[in-house]
């Protein structure tokens, strides 16, 4: 991927997620080390919001919808809360207002276990709010790659909603 072909094949998706999951590691570890410094409930408070902000209104909306499309509103807000930017944001607003705390760390450990161990990243508007697989992207990596085209990827998560 690069910017002038701004598209991951499954050899590149795999690395990115590495990537995020060194970052969780590293998080889990300090998280670990300072088990006893952190504050649990606005820990607790810190890692659900992002998800009751941005995604829960958006999958709750897709499960409602007939035909699974929801209002781009949805995947704007995903995207707002999930962003590293707005959580960069959050923490800086934190520590300006109550100081540096360890149970700043569930943000990137939320956002890393996210795109590391779920392989969720920002949702585009032409795909759907919950991961399908998508015919077109199989034929473009098929062409891209010069061979058949790809098995779809079974969808996981820990929670089992495809997320």
């Amino acid at each position: 991927m690069d910017h002038a072909n701004p598209v991951e094949t499954p050899v590149t998706y795999r690395l990115h997620r590495a990537e995020y999951l060194v970052g969780f590691a590293v998080v889990t570890g300090l998280m670990i080390a300072h088990y006893d410094e952190i504050r649990w409930l606005p820990a607790l408070i810190l890692f659900l919001y992002i998800d009751v902000i941005g995604y829960l209104p958006g999958a709750l909306a897709y499960r409602r919808s007939p035909d699974g499309r929801i209002a781009k509103g949805y995947y704007v807000a995903y995207n707002l809360m999930h962003s590293l930017a707005t959580q960069a944001v959050v923490a800086g607003l934190w520590i300006w207002l109550y100081g540096p705390e360890w149970a700043l760390l569930v943000l990137p450990f939320h956002l890393f276990g996210d795109r590391g161990l779920f392989g969720n990243f920002l949702k585009p508007f032409t795909l759907s709010f919950e991961p399908q697989p998508s015919p077109a992207y199989r034929r473009f990596v098929a062409d891209l790659m010069g061979g058949p085209a790809p098995a779809a990827e079974p969808v996981t998560s820990a929670s089992g909603t495809g997320r």
